[in-house]
């Protein structure tokens, strides 16, 4: 959707339900590709939601290092994205007050912990949701993927988008009378 090149970074992830649900996030937001890192994923890879078509949409790889591995499968150097972990820690920038770059590495802890502070320093930037709590894995990846969106001000025509992205039993309108 935005320009640029965006990719995500899992570590260790827990859930097998939110992998789905990042890897279903990422296709509706055009994400290029994502990487996990961790030894829990091998249950996530089993795990067969509505969003099995989104595997072969959006390249899936497992990393030993979650930064390293990323900036390993970048083809283009001069690409070059910049690491912005999202993540509860202090010091961390707001989202809203966020200004994201045009290719971004987003880095996301797991549900039951946080990223490691060694892949906390090696970022360019560290960003939080301010909701109260936390949220888990899926939706604070889809939130950041809107905000993206929606501070990119491109374009968008809304009925074609619209007939693009609905199912095939969503055939209705709405017009209003003037």
């Amino acid at each position: 959707m935005a320009k640029g090149q965006v990719s995500l970074g899992l570590f260790n992830p827990k859930s097998p339900s939110n992998v789905g649900s990042v890897l279903r996030a990422s296709g509706c937001y055009g994400v290029d590709r994502v990487f996990y890192s961790g030894t829990r994923f091998e249950y996530a890879a089993k795990y067969q939601t509505d969003t099995k078509n989104a595997k072969s949409k959006i390249p899936l790889k497992g990393v030993d290092c979650i930064v390293e591995g990323m900036r390993g499968a970048n083809e283009q150097a001069d690409q070059k994205p910049a690491i912005v972990c999202v993540e509860l820690v202090e010091g961390a920038t707001a989202l809203p007050h966020f200004e994201h770059p045009e290719n971004a590495y987003y880095l996301f802890g797991p549900e039951d912990g946080t990223l490691p502070q060694d892949v906390i320093d090696k970022a360019d930037a560290v960003v939080y949701i301010p909701t109260i709590g936390c949220m888990n894995l899926a939706a604070t990846v889809n939130v950041l993927l809107y905000d993206r969106l929606a501070k990119s001000h491109q374009e968008i025509d809304d009925n074609a988008r619209i007939i693009a992205s609905r199912d095939t039993n969503n055939r209705t309108r709405f017009e209003r009378d003037n």
